[in-house]
């Protein structure tokens, strides 16, 4: 991290130092996530008003062959982060963000409008308050946080039994589930960001904010998409 000497307590200077460079960190971090969810929104908006969102509808392999880019991308960023410089790893991230729009664009035409954009504000309260609890609470989150990962294991499990059962009643457990999940992952995903933003050098800084905004941008993304099922008002 730096050249303090580990066997002194450590001085409030030092103390200070540290919580400048950790908040220096997070304000990165959500600078980056709020552009990529607007570059998303963008990308849906524009998509929705398209030919392409129709095609997308009417051949399944389109929709699984973006779903499938956006896999890479997210393994690709995460799994690359020490080896891509900073600006190549802002790069995946921006495109990534545009792709998922494109992904995303399928709700405009299954929800209102006035009822996605209730939703995105009804999760960002809640994002809000959750990613506050985890940066500013001492409990240490680690082990809520692997239950809640063991918890997601078994959703995405439920979720492809659920599509050849394709039963109304699991669909709406399945939604509930993920958000109360989700919710518990943002708050872990900021605490741990905040713990690595304490650990790292100040020459990782700029890849550890894109690898941070990737995750509570994914978090934003599923809450969102799990709270639509229950806010969304059917075009239909």
């Amino acid at each position: 991290m730096d050249n303090y000497p580990y066997n002194l307590p450590p001085t409030p200077a030092h103390m200070q130092s540290l919580d400048q460079r950790v908040t220096q960190v997070m304000k990165r971090v959500y600078v980056k996530m709020f552009l990529a969810l607007i570059l998303t929104a963008a990308a849906a908006w524009v998509v929705s008003g398209t030919s392409l969102i129709y095609y997308m509808a009417q051949h399944s392999w389109a929709y699984w062959g973006i779903f499938l880019l956006e896999i890479g991308l997210v393994i690709g960023i995460s799994a690359g982060i020490n080896k891509l410089s900073s600006p190549a790893a802002t790069a995946l991230f921006v495109l990534f963000a545009i792709v998922n729009g494109v992904a995303l664009a399928p709700i405009f035409l299954i929800y209102t409008h006035v009822s996605i954009v209730k939703t995105f504000l009804i999760t960002s309260a809640v994002f809000g308050a959750m990613s506050v609890y985890g940066y500013t609470t001492a409990r240490d989150l680690t082990k809520m946080g692997t239950f809640l990962y063991m918890a997601l294991w078994g959703l995405i499990a439920c979720i492809v039994i659920n599509m050849f059962w394709a039963n109304s009643t699991m669909e709406w457990i399945i939604s509930g589930a993920g958000v109360l999940i989700f919710i518990g992952i943002t708050a872990w995903d900021t605490q741990k960001i905040k713990t690595m933003a304490s650990q790292m050098p100040e020459a990782g800084y700029g890849r550890l904010a894109t690898l941070g905004a990737l995750s509570l941008y994914l978090d934003f993304i599923n809450l969102f998409l799990y709270l639509l099922r229950f806010f969304g008002n059917s075009r239909n």
